[in-house]
């Protein structure tokens, strides 16, 4: 079959980098032709674009030379080379279409040809975004007569925005399949009328195997604690601090946007494979990412999770640990924390082997309709 599948593939996320990746390559594995829809709304790329600049400075020449004189060259010191690397992994590993989309109105003009059209996963559902309120991810450019389906299409927050819910089961309801990714999902769904299924992140439909060649290898040498922080959270300090104290290992921080200045060494403009060696050889995992938890539950890593301070989209954290009977491994006070309770991995692997094999099952059924 023909497969083409639309998902937030290049925002510079390690996570939507990763899980766009699994998802095409799960199913290139199935002996399907795979591509990503290559679609870039302007709501999505903004923030990425390095010579993007506020409408107060636009406003006449001289003002946008000043901007540009003091804003761009900090620019490209701070974010291009981590751009760069996110750039090389896209090129290398994700294949995309042959024409890039801007808008809806672009793609249902030039539907890109497919017998099955799958929007997923990541929150492309997230209605706090405009991702979560764009036709485009619910496939409503997609031809009648072709298949639709969404896989593990997470909403991410506990409700859709008041005022679109009807919008979006009008959307909904045009799908052949629908799955999402969290308990949470299922019951949004439910309250709109609309059925589906649970099913786990694409990251999980590759094996710890597939990821570890996908990875960069080991990048440090000593035994260290890794931080991956987006809130910059005293309490994860408190925990990597308390740790190393009482192992001796070393801190080592991925910067993102923010940096974490009390780590031994901090990884600048690491790419999506390096994210993964960092985990994958990694004593202990702290952040607040729901794809960092991911890769820690995939490499049977002994890891901690806090819930994000300034974005509520805890709700996939909660599901997904909750589910693997892990959320005791979801922190709020450290005081709480035993640092000598190792985590069980036989007892998840086989909850988590369960859940990706229904996983794979819903798939299956939807590449093989004809």
């Amino acid at each position: 079959m023909i497969i083409k599948t639309i998902t937030c593939h290049e925002v510079y996320n390690y996570g939507a980098s990763l899980q766009a990746f699994a998802l095409m390559k799960y199913l290139q594995e199935l002996g399907h032709e795979v591509e990503i829809i290559d679609y870039k709304p302007d709501y999505l790329t903004r923030r990425y674009n390095l010579w993007i600049i506020s409408p107060k400075w636009s406003r006449n020449f001289f003002l946008k030379l000043i901007y540009y004189c003091f804003k761009i060259p900090g620019r490209f010191i701070r974010n291009r080379p981590r751009k760069l690397a996110f750039d090389r992994f896209t090129k290398k590993n994700l294949h995309l279409t042959g024409k890039t989309y801007r808008t809806n109105e672009e793609l249902k003009a030039e539907t890109p040809s497919a017998d099955i059209y799958i929007a997923g996963s990541d929150q492309i559902w997230n209605s706090m975004y405009p991702n979560g309120k764009d036709p485009s991810f619910y496939l409503d450019f997609a031809p009648e007569k072709s298949i639709k389906a969404s896989y593990a299409a997470s909403f991410s927050i506990n409700y859709i925005e008041r005022g679109y819910e009807d919008r979006v089961k009008s959307w909904l309801e045009k799908l052949d399949y629908i799955s999402v990714r969290e308990e949470t999902g299922l019951l949004i769904l439910k309250s709109i009328g609309i059925k589906g299924v649970q099913v786990l992140d694409p990251v999980f439909l590759l094996t710890a195997n597939d990821w570890d060649k996908m990875s960069n290898g080991r990048l440090i040498k000593e035994k260290y604690i890794l931080i991956y922080d987006f809130d910059n959270n005293p309490t994860i300090e408190c925990l990597a601090k308390f740790i190393s104290q009482k192992k001796g290992y070393s801190i080592v921080s991925i910067k993102d946007f923010l940096q974490q200045n009390y780590a031994d060494k901090v990884i600048k403009n690491a790419s999506p494979s390096d994210f993964l060696g960092l985990i994958k050889h990694s004593e202990v995992f702290v952040s607040n990412s729901f794809h960092g938890a991911a890769f820690s539950i995939i490499f049977n890593k002994e890891f901690y999770t806090f819930n994000r301070a300034y974005q509520k989209v805890n709700s996939r954290m909660i599901d997904l640990l909750t589910s693997l009977g892990l959320k005791s491994r979801l922190i709020s006070d450290t005081s709480y924390i035993d640092t000598t309770n190792r985590i069980d991995y036989s007892r998840v692997n086989a909850l988590l082997n369960d859940k990706i094999a229904f996983s794979k099952k819903f798939l299956n059924q939807v590449c093989n309709q004809q």
